[in-house]
C-alpha cells in the first residue's frame, strides 16, 4: 500500500485489491454509525425561512463524534444578522461553526431545541461521514509525438521510454487516462491502456471522523456482516 495524500479531511492511497472487494467497502461507508441532529423543536422563528427549511439545514450540520450516542443541542438568538451553526450549544460540538442557519432582522428571534441520535448514511445523508471512490491504476502506451504534446501541456506528467513505446503510469490522485485518449484521438495516433491490478482509493470526510477512519470503520462493518453470514451458514 502506498499513501498519496494523508490528512484528516482527505485520504488517498494505492493498493493491490480486487475491484469487487473495494466496491463492497465503498458501499459499507453507509453502514458507519454517526451522530447527527434528528428531531428539532422550533418554539420561536421570526426569520424569513420556514421551520422545515431550518430543520433540514440543522440535520446536515456535521457534529464531532464524542462517543455519546444521543444528546441535545439548543440555540437561542435575538441578534440581527446571520445565525450560524456555532450558536448551537449542548452535548455535542459542531465541526464547522460558520455554517449559516438563517438570518434575523431587528426585533426578530429564533429559539431551537434539537435531539441527536446515532444513525447510518444508508438511512439518511445526515448520518454519512463522507464519500469514497476508486479507480484502476493503468499503464498507458502512446506514440512519441503524442507524448511530447502531452508533456508540453502537462509538464508534471511522468513519461518513460519502454522499448519503442512511450509509457505513462496513471497512478496519482487525478486520472490522466482520459486526457491521453483525447490527445491520441486529436492527433490520430494509437493508444493502449492496460490495468495493473492496483487501484487508487480516495476518501473525503465531512468532518465527523477523519478520512482514514472512514475506511477502517467501513471495513469493520463489512467484516461484522460477513461474520454473521458465516455463522448462519455453519448452522
Amino acid at each position: 500500500m502506498e499513501n498519496i495524500i494523508k490528512s484528516d479531511g482527505k485520504y488517498v492511497f494505492k493498493a493491490e485489491i480486487d475491484n469487487s472487494l473495494v466496491n463492497s467497502i465503498r458501499r459499507y461507508v453507509g453502514q458507519i454509525q454517526i451522530a447527527a441532529i434528528d428531531d428539532v423543536e422550533i418554539s420561536k422563528n421570526d426569520s424569513p425561512l420556514y421551520d422545515e427549511t431550518i430543520a433540514h439545514r440543522l440535520g446536515l450540520i456535521p457534529l464531532k463524534q464524542s462517543g455519546k450516542k444521543e444528546g441535545k443541542l439548543k440555540l437561542s438568538s435575538q441578534n440581527k444578522g446571520f445565525v450560524y451553526s456555532g450558536s448551537l450549544k449542548g452535548d455535542f460540538e459542531v465541526v464547522y461553526s460558520k455554517m449559516p442557519i438563517t438570518l434575523l432582522s431587528d426585533g426578530q428571534e429564533i429559539e431551537i431545541s434539537a435531539n441527536i441520535k446515532m444513525g447510518k448514511g444508508q438511512e439518511h445523508a445526515k448520518f454519512s461521514p463522507g464519500i469514497m471512490n476508486y479507480r484502476q491504476v493503468s499503464e498507458i502506451y502512446i506514440d512519441k509525438e503524442v507524448a511530447e504534446k502531452l508533456k508540453s501541456t502537462f509538464p508534471n506528467v511522468e513519461i518513460k521510454s519502454k522499448g519503442d513505446k512511450i509509457l505513462i503510469i496513471d497512478d496519482k490522485e487525478k486520472e490522466i487516462a482520459d486526457i491521453c485518449e483525447g490527445f491520441a484521438e486529436k492527433y490520430g495516433k494509437k493508444i493502449e491502456i492496460k490495468p495493473t491490478g492496483e487501484v487508487i482509493i480516495s476518501l473525503e470526510s465531512f468532518g465527523q471522523i477523519d478520512a482514514k477512519s472512514i475506511f477502517a470503520k467501513a471495513v469493520e462493518a463489512l467484516k461484522k456482516d460477513l461474520s454473521e453470514v458465516a455463522k448462519k451458514l455453519s448452522k
